[in-house]
């Protein structure tokens, strides 16, 4: 089969577009003809060799933790999971992932595709659907009639997080530059402001009772975030980077967000798509060949929404 991988960490190109033999499912573990995998900048950082630490990986190592296919072959003891199926999952991140043609995958990780959008395209949820659910139900405790402020909406997870913030019935502040600013009202965000041109400490004319951070800001910036949280709130930060400010003074906490697979919640997620309450999208879809490419194009800051990786364009 083909299969992208990196036999030592460094820039996008050691990356490469190599023959790799199949794999064979080992107990527990099913084996996917991928549809898709998708680009997370994770994927960047265990290329460059930024997450050794938290994230080891064995080289040489295929990125791609975002996996949409079709089971077309079953380990020893797996049950519920059948060949033919079509499935998504987030892959274990320091495991072979599925910028390949197949790709192995522990059945436990696997939820059911689906059915309203193309099956490569739904590998665009997995990861950045499960960390905007995550962010606002399990850390930030999220209610209807809660206001929050989602800074940095316009990419990938913003997107999800706004239409899962509206859809429980909270009002949404979003920050958004102009490139993005539409879109994310399109989502359902209740008021946009235009981080290029005003500062989102002074926007805000009452407090929020969440505050969710995707943006990699200024360390200041992201400390001054934390005043505009009532008491008893909270400030979920996914830039892990920066540690989440909070104020114990005002019960105000500090959450530093690290995602990770939960197929109930991701389960929740399909069915909010099947539903017509959640919308997938897909800024671009690349072939797999081309995935060296765009770790290029994005290290440059060209990659702009999710892009899905495709190991045959047909």
């Amino acid at each position: 089969m083909k299969a992208v991988r990196f036999h030592e960490y460094g820039n996008p190109d050691v990356l490469g577009y190599e023959d790799v033999e199949q794999p064979v499912p080992g107990a527990g573990e099913v084996r996917i003809r991928v549809a898709a995998t998708s680009f997370n900048p994770v994927d960047a950082n265990i290329r460059a060799g930024f997450m050794r630490g938290p994230i080891p990986v064995d080289l040489p190592h295929t990125p791609g933790i975002d996996v949409a296919g079709t089971v077309d072959a079953l380990g020893e003891g797996v049950d519920g999971i059948a060949v033919g199926d079509d499935v998504i999952g987030f892959l274990p991140m320091d495991g072979a992932g599925a910028a390949a043609e197949y790709v192995l995958a522990p059945a436990e990780v696997l939820t059911p595709a689906p059915k309203n959008v193309p099956l490569a395209d739904s590998a665009a949820l997995p990861l950045v659907g499960l960390t905007a659910y995550q962010a606002l139900f399990e850390h930030g405790k999220l209610t209807a009639g809660q206001r929050v402020l989602i800074n940095g909406a316009g990419g990938a997870v913003g997107g999800y997080a706004v239409q899962l913030a509206k859809n429980a019935g909270a009002h949404v502040i979003a920050t958004a530059g102009p490139r993005s600013s539409e879109a994310v009202r399109s989502a359902g965000a209740d008021e946009v402001i235009d981080h290029t041109t005003t500062v989102v400490t002074a926007a805000l004319t009452e407090p929020v009772d969440v505050v969710l951070n995707l943006a990699p800001v200024d360390p200041a910036e992201l400390a001054a975030l934390v005043t505009l949280v009532r008491p008893g709130g909270v400030v979920v930060n996914t830039t892990v980077w920066m540690p989440a400010p909070s104020d114990e003074e005002r019960g105000v906490r500090g959450v530093d967000l690290f995602v990770r697979s939960d197929t109930d919640q991701l389960a929740q997620l399909v069915a909010l798509i099947d539903g017509g309450e959640l919308r997938v999208a897909v800024a671009e879809r690349v072939p797999l060949a081309e995935l060296p490419t765009l770790h290029t194009r994005a290290a440059e800051g060209a990659v702009h929404g999710k892009v899905i990786v495709v190991p045959s364009m047909v």
